[in-house]
């Protein structure tokens, strides 16, 4: 199971996951089939049950899955119990929401800390997670071990905390500002520029 794994399964297995941890409670506590979760997400129905089979044993005819065993099996395949501490630098209007936010834990990331410039923040406490002065976060990030950073700072300031973060020992950046980060080649950049998405949605009839 899960041996021969192609790419595209890979890609839509985050996708089933995803939508099947924002069902209601009540129907988690049920079944629910491959079909079902084609329809909801407009795929096919075939491919689906093959990709569910690619990381699942737990699919009966007639029955389907146990929703909560498939979230579990998913879950597992993609590492995402495995709970990775992560911190937010920047918690402006954007930071603040993820420091909010619950839904990091059900894709195995804790968001722990959060850190900014703004000397008024710190020692201020966001959804049970501590904001720091930005002076602190190497400290904080060698001796909890981080790995896996995000990034809301202004455009002028987010390769100073890029920095920081790679001294740090973080391996892996989730960028949110819209700049080119230079960093080491052991480091993972990922660019999320929302400007540019919602660009490329408004215009899709061109693409």
């Amino acid at each position: 199971m899960a041996k021969n794994i192609t790419s595209q399964t890979l890609q839509r297995l985050p996708l089933y996951f995803s939508y099947l941890v924002s069902l209601p409670e009540s129907r988690k506590s049920g079944n629910i089939s491959a079909t079902a979760i084609a329809e909801a997400l407009g795929l096919n129905d075939v491919q689906v049950r093959k990709d569910l089979a690619s990381v699942s044993r737990g699919g009966r005819p007639r029955t389907g899955y146990i929703t909560a065993e498939l979230i579990n099996d998913i879950g597992r395949f993609l590492g995402f119990e495995n709970h990775d501490g992560v911190v937010v630098a920047g918690v402006g209007n954007f930071g603040r929401a993820m420091l909010g936010s619950d839904s990091f834990a059900d894709y195995g990331f804790d968001i722990v800390c959060g850190f900014d410039c703004n000397e008024k923040l710190a020692g201020t406490v966001i959804n049970g997670k501590p904001v720091r002065h930005i002076s602190e976060m190497r400290s904080f990030c060698i001796s909890e071990n981080i790995k896996t950073g995000i990034i809301t700072v202004p455009e002028n300031s987010a390769q100073e905390v890029c920095d920081i973060m790679t001294e740090s020992g973080i391996k892996y950046i989730l960028n949110f500002a819209s700049v080119h980060l230079n960093v080491p080649k052991n480091v993972v950049v990922h660019n999320e520029n929302i400007s540019i998405t919602l660009a490329m949605l408004a215009r899709r009839d061109f693409f």
